[in-house]
């Protein structure tokens, strides 16, 4: 992981200690999937369900009579960042064959742009309003994956752009200057964003992230990233393609996601 800061992405490889952690967290995924009024979280047509705060943990990623969540991911991001935060409740993005297909209400540009560029973002920069303006809503600190499914590399992995994060800040920073009295996630950044990722596209290599479960993937915060089809022939256990996903968000705020390395 000595290159995390260049490539703006890592994968630690598996170990017992997070193993263990996501046999654990696989049984109350499986149950949060199944559960009826998480119904309305399967999307795009039955391919992806989104599972938003869907995994019961706890702040240090207990889940059930799991130990809390450890591993090397754990300790760099407490070495790199300050000491490892609180964490919330994890997403569980499950993919299945056939993915992507349009999601409800998408539209025909939207879609494309699933297909071509695997719906590729920053996470924390939201659109609001229409037509959608875009704003960072939800300054995080890193993104961090831990598969808990055996999936093959072509099954909608996730994909990152190495070195976008770069690209990203830059920009972020430029899209700051001169609002220093006003809070900056207020700060409409929709161009600048748009700019920058067309930048990250044209420059960056797009870099497939696959592991299996016991390992970590770790992913700077401001990194172009975004989930590529569901390619012919890959397989997957029954669970289908299935990832915890944490998302603390920095004590800072949005200064600090602008400027931290």
């Amino acid at each position: 992981m000595t290159r995390f800061f260049d490539r703006g992405w890592g994968v630690f490889p598996p170990e017992p200690v997070v193993r263990e952690w996501a046999l654990h967290a696989l049984k109350y995924a499986r149950r949060a999937v199944a559960a009826p009024e998480n119904s309305h979280l399967l999307q795009c047509d039955g391919t992806w369900f989104v599972g938003l705060d869907a995994l019961e943990n706890d702040a240090v990623g207990r889940v059930g009579d799991s130990p809390p969540l450890a591993g090397r991911a754990v300790d760099f991001v407490t070495r790199h960042y300050g000491g490892w935060p609180a964490l919330h409740r994890a997403q569980i993005s499950v993919t299945y064959p056939g993915y992507p297909r349009a999601r409800e209400g998408e539209s025909a540009a939207a879609f494309r742009y699933r297909v071509d560029r695997d719906a590729a973002h920053v996470d924390g920069i939201i659109g609001l309003g229409t037509p959608k303006r875009r704003f960072v809503k939800e300054p995080h600190a890193f993104v961090l994956g831990l598969p808990l499914s055996q999936a093959d590399v072509g099954a909608a992995p996730l994909v990152v752009w190495e070195g976008s994060h770069k690209i990203i800040q830059a920009a972020m920073q430029r899209a700051f200057e001169g609002y220093a009295e006003a809070d900056p996630s207020d700060v409409d950044v929709t161009e600048i964003y748009q700019n920058a990722r067309r930048e990250a596209f044209e420059r960056c290599a797009r870099v497939q992230v696959h592991g299996e479960p016991g390992s970590a993937y770790l992913i700077h915060r401001l990194a172009l990233h975004g989930v590529a089809p569901w390619a012919a022939g890959a397989a997957a256990s029954a669970d289908g393609r299935m990832i915890a996903y944490f998302r603390p968000e920095l004590a800072g705020g949005v200064a600090q996601w602008a400027h931290l390395p």
